[in-house]
């Protein structure tokens, strides 16, 4: 008896072998897929800052949490930069439509569109309305801001500074590249000057901070597009107002594409 029962019990042995080898295979390869996937997260936003190259990348930066009430001033300053970014959105858009430039493109697309939804989250965070600015008591409508026409808003020296750079910059290829460098040194001495209004609000620091790094990129890559069209000063050829050379320059940037 004992002498018949050791082949089963052999066989069996085998056919566990075999059994246990696929599972731990299927193991490893769930462990592997797990450490591909905390790589890649580990990857995304964790440094504070965006991408606004060819491609962009679409994970949040981090952000303080949200803190204290906020000022009068700093309501406006959300109100603000959320409209003027709607603005380079915007234009960079409708220019490309009549002057194709990749780096209108890119960055509208890549780098604008989050830089509205950033400063949206602390508008929804804050729960204030930015298009009413005699009344910010008024809920934030999510609704509203969606409808919101394209090249139009509700701050009169924004509406007014679209108005002017879009009737500029739909002369020429070479116009709307100019358009995109006076958007984007407005945008940082906008930004300069709420980063010193936001006080100790982290939330505010962060985001403005994000969207001044994301400008500083930007504007080097029309500067670029104005150099590769033979404008040798690029921006500078606008005068001492745009004129930026001390801006920070990513060493990861993709030229002519506007490549945070």
């Amino acid at each position: 008896m004992k002498s018949d029962s050791q082949p089963i019990h052999t066989g069996m042995l085998y056919f566990f072998n075999i059994f246990k080898g696929k599972i731990m295979k299927l193991i490893s390869m769930a462990s592997i897929a797990s450490l591909v996937i905390v790589i890649f997260a580990g990857c995304g936003g964790s440094s504070g800052t965006t991408n606004s190259g060819a491609g962009g990348i679409n994970t949040p930066p981090s952000i303080a949490p949200i803190q204290g009430a906020l000022t009068e001033e700093q309501k406006y300053s959300l109100a603000y930069m959320w409209h003027e970014e709607k603005l380079a959105r915007d234009i960079y858009l409708e220019l490309y439509k009549i002057n194709p430039a990749q780096q209108l493109q890119n960055i509208a697309t890549n780098s604008e569109v989050q830089h509205i939804e950033l400063v949206q989250n602390l508008v929804a965070a804050y729960d204030i309305n930015i298009t009413n600015l005699a009344n910010y008591e008024v809920n934030y409508s999510v609704e509203e801001l969606g409808a919101m026409p394209v090249g139009k808003f509700a701050v009169p020296q924004i509406q007014e500074l679209y108005d002017a750079l879009y009737n500029k910059g739909t002369a020429s290829k070479q116009a709307s590249l100019e358009v995109g460098c006076m958007v984007e040194v407005t945008d940082i001495d906008d930004l300069d000057r709420f980063i010193t209004t936001a006080g100790n609000n982290q939330a505010l620091i962060d985001t403005f901070t994000i969207l001044r790094d994301g400008s500083y990129t930007h504007y080097w890559a029309f500067d670029d597009g104005l150099k590769n069209m033979g404008i040798a000063n690029g921006c500078c050829s606008l005068g001492s107002e745009y004129c930026h050379p001390e801006y920070p320059q990513n060493d990861n940037k993709q030229k002519g594409q506007g490549g945070k």
